[in-house]
């Protein structure tokens, strides 16, 4: 199967902080794949460095067959891409911020896609109002909004669910369900550990910058084993090593 992210004894450091520190992983296509770690771990340095967003100071990776050194604006174009952190344009109104996500992307009748995704995300009463005066959890949807509103191959999202009440995310882990359905590709970073547990088809182990495991979480429940408790059992290992 086609792998649509490989990374190679990927690092980064931040003066004499190892943030990443050499880490080989690769994802397949049609996976649900989750990064996970505790706060600090590197998740978030990763998807960064995924995303040509951060640039590594050690070894190589590529994104859809890209090189995300040597083209991280190619990166950025082919895939959906949701930070943890990022907010949307506090001076455009939400359709206004859509509008220019699809000038940007080249997506045709925005109008009819943007209306199908307030309408699924319930937030059409919000369509006019400008982002600085949206509420979080409203933010969050529109940014997930750009994300997929142009279909990518590859999505990568830094904590998914963040600012999302309960029944909105139920919402969107089945809309994520689905989406890997159709041969498409999520990668997700959380600490959010059950989470992973039920969405994830794979997950990678970060701690203290290090990968501790990487594999299917089928492997996990053919042992009789759950996820937050292996999790915990490696990263305290690994902390009193």
């Amino acid at each position: 199967m086609t792998r649509v992210i490989e990374a190679c004894d990927l690092s980064k450091a931040y003066g004499d902080v190892q943030a990443v520190d050499h880490v080989t992983l690769a994802v397949k296509e049609g996976a649900l794949f989750g990064l996970l770690g505790p706060n600090g771990s590197g998740k978030t340095t990763m998807i960064r460095m995924l995303t040509g967003q951060t640039r590594p100071t050690g070894g190589e990776a590529s994104v859809l067959g890209i090189d995300v050194v040597k083209d991280p604006v190619g990166v950025r174009k082919r895939v959906g891409i949701i930070p943890e952190q990022e907010t949307p344009p506090s001076f455009l109104t939400a359709i206004e911020y859509l509008k220019f996500v699809a000038a940007v992307r080249k997506i045709p009748d925005i109008g009819k896609k943007a209306d199908w995704w307030f309408d699924f995300l319930d937030f059409a009463d919000k369509k006019d109002v400008l982002c600085k005066d949206l509420s979080r959890g409203t933010r969050q949807k529109l940014m997930f909004t750009q994300a997929f509103i142009h279909e990518p191959a590859l999505a990568l999202i830094d904590e998914p669910l963040i600012n999302f009440d309960p029944i909105m995310q139920d919402l969107v882990k089945d809309y994520l369900a689905d989406y890997v359905k159709k041969g498409r590709t999520i990668f997700i970073s959380t600490h959010i550990l059950e989470v992973a547990e039920e969405i994830c088809s794979e997950f990678a182990i970060l701690h203290k910058g290090k990968l501790l495991h990487a594999g299917p979480i089928a492997e996990l429940k053919e042992r009789g084993e759950h996820l937050p408790a292996f999790f915990l059992s490696l990263v305290r290992k690994d902390h009193h090593v």
